[in-house]
């Protein structure tokens, strides 16, 4: 999958991932944890996820509760890596799993366990 891809376009995939993965994760952790939290993942997670936060605010709509702010962020890192990242690299839209950080680490899960 990835020698379909040049170097940078997977870069910048993977960046784009990792923050919106990274503010999934910030999302998920907020109902089972403060946000002022003890716990390590908690405090990683608002450490890397406020900046961004912060950045978009402008644009975020204020009736969203606090806790949907990082899943309303990460929603427009998947919609660039999905529609727009394909279009600017002139690569097609081919659907799940067409992203090649989530596709890495399918096939490396489907390689451990077969």
């Amino acid at each position: 999958m990835t020698d379909s891809f040049p170097l940078a376009v997977l870069l910048f995939d993977y960046a784009m991932g990792l923050i919106m993965w990274t503010l999934i994760g910030r999302t998920a952790m907020s109902f089972f944890q403060p946000e002022n939290s003890d716990f390590f993942f908690m405090k990683a997670f608002v450490r890397l996820t406020n900046p961004l936060l912060r950045l978009w605010r402008p644009i975020t709509p204020q009736f969203l509760l606090p806790v949907f702010v990082p899943l309303y962020v990460a929603w427009f890192f998947y919609m660039g890596r999905f529609y727009l990242m394909p279009w600017l690299t002139g690569y097609s839209v081919m659907g799940m799993l067409s992203f090649p950080l989530e596709s890495e680490i399918a096939a490396t899960i489907y390689a451990i366990f077969n």
